[in-house]
């Protein structure tokens, strides 16, 4: 059995991103915090919550989604990989995206960008009612 409890192919392949990375188990610093939040009194007393710092990025992850201690130190590890790629390459996870998403989508339009739309939806309505049948004359 590995190191994480989750399938050999799981764990292999962030083994495999880990060391793309240039992530060394040496690098990172890693300690536990009580819990919080769903999962009963156990998690509030227990040390199952991870943190993981990689040195030389200087990223920081704080995982606690599940009440394992070694399944959460495998999902922080992912989490880890997921922010030293984002600042390397400069991309975006797909936390990012549905974030600056969401923001995009709530933010308030110009009043220029409303009188345009008002004026798109006025031609449009009119092009609807050239193609409605004649009323019949009573």
């Amino acid at each position: 059995m590995g190191q994480y409890p989750v399938s050999v192919e799981k764990e292999a392949a962030l083994l495999r991103r880990m060391a793309e990375l240039g992530i060394h188990e040496e690098e990172v610093e890693e300690w536990f915090i009580r819990g919080g939040g769903p999962g009963g009194q156990k998690t509030n007393k227990t040390a199952s919550s991870v943190c993981l710092r990689h040195k030389p990025s200087g990223c920081e992850v704080r995982c606690g989604r599940e009440r394992s201690q070694a399944l959460n130190r495998f999902l922080a590890r992912r989490e880890l990989c997921e922010k030293v790629a984002a600042k390397i390459h400069g991309e975006k996870n797909a936390r990012q995206q549905a974030r600056e998403k969401i923001r995009r989508q709530k933010r308030r339009r110009s009043r220029r960008q409303t009188a345009i739309m008002v004026d798109n939806k006025k031609k449009h309505g009119a092009k609807k009612a050239l193609r409605r049948r004649p009323e019949p004359d009573a």
